[in-house]
């Protein structure tokens, strides 16, 4: 199963660098459509993405037309776009291999003419009324999990170990 986190034109080294790192820890494929409000070797972006670098599977495009042009050609890709003004919540959508989650500009979002254009593939995280948005790598994150969720959180490690102890060696009460 592939995963795809879109940022388009994001602003902000540090929620992208942070993005990066979930993609990496997921295995999740991240997209970033330019410009860009940093340079990619800005030195937030790198601390932000601590040393997943080298797992990361990254491409960059030009624009928008650019990004569907190269990943609709492939075929069989769908796309959902998270944004606060969506009629549909997050969790109700049935997430297909070769998803792509499209997330906008930190200041701005994505393009109402894109929202508008495809109301079924948009999607809302809940929040309370009042509140303008989460932060973007903490819904990039959201969104992930969601889907990896409903795949069975394919290839991904669900035990943990532990430091100076043996989790097998403890005889634990009913």
């Amino acid at each position: 199963m592939q995963l795809n986190l879109v940022l388009v034109e994001p602003r902000i080294a540090m929620n992208t660098g942070n993005i990066a790192r979930t993609c990496a820890a997921t295995g999740a494929a991240l997209h970033i459509v330019r410009p860009m409000g940093f340079e990619p070797d800005d030195a937030k972006l790198k601390r932000a993405g601590l040393d997943y670098w080298h797992m990361l599977n990254l491409t960059y495009y030009d624009d928008m037309d650019d990004f569907f042009a190269r990943t609709s050609a492939s075929g069989g890709s769908s796309y959902f776009y998270y944004t606060t003004k969506a009629l549909h919540t997050h969790s109700d959508v049935v997430y297909p291999d070769n998803a792509y989650l499209v997330f906008g500009r930190e200041d701005l979002g994505l393009p109402e003419a894109l929202l508008f254009a495809n109301p079924k593939s948009c999607v809302r995280i809940p929040m309370i009324g009042g509140a303008r948005s989460l932060n973007l790598s903490n819904a990039v994150a959201i969104a992930a999990y969601e889907t990896l969720r409903q795949w069975g959180y394919p290839e991904l490690t669900s035990q943990g170990r532990l430091c100076e102890y043996d989790w097998n060696s403890h005889i634990w009460p009913e």
